[in-house]
């Protein structure tokens, strides 16, 4: 049974830094993609991106330029460089990893950005 397990979240000034890791048990398979999203309060949850089996990456408009999704493939981590945070930022931070056709999620792990 694959488990997901997020870590790093936390309280952090707008400006600052976090850097989320999301660690993968329960299968040594490689998944065809890692990923995070977001909810914040009363808000649906938004993709926020995604690194492929081959490596290559996608962004949301929002963290573009700011956030950088990385793997190491040989533990299924997936980590989340969070840089010149925002107040908007501030959500409950997701791990997804896609081994098809399933899909798996992590518990989350709350970022506050004050302002």
């Amino acid at each position: 049974q694959v488990q997901l397990v997020e870590s790093g979240g936390g309280l952090v000034q707008a400006g600052g830094s976090l850097r989320l890791t999301c660690a993968a048990s329960g299968s040594a398979a490689s998944f065809n993609a890692m990923g995070w999203y977001r909810q914040a309060p009363g808000k649906q949850r938004e993709w926020v991106a995604t690194i492929w089996l081959g490596d290559s990456r996608d962004y949301a408009d929002s963290v573009k330029g700011r956030f950088t999704i990385s793997r190491d493939g040989a533990t299924n981590t997936v980590y989340l460089q969070m840089n010149s945070l925002k107040p908007e930022d501030t959500a409950v931070y997701y791990c997804k990893a896609v081994r098809w056709p399933n899909d798996y999620w992590g518990q989350g792990t709350q970022v506050t950005v004050s302002s």
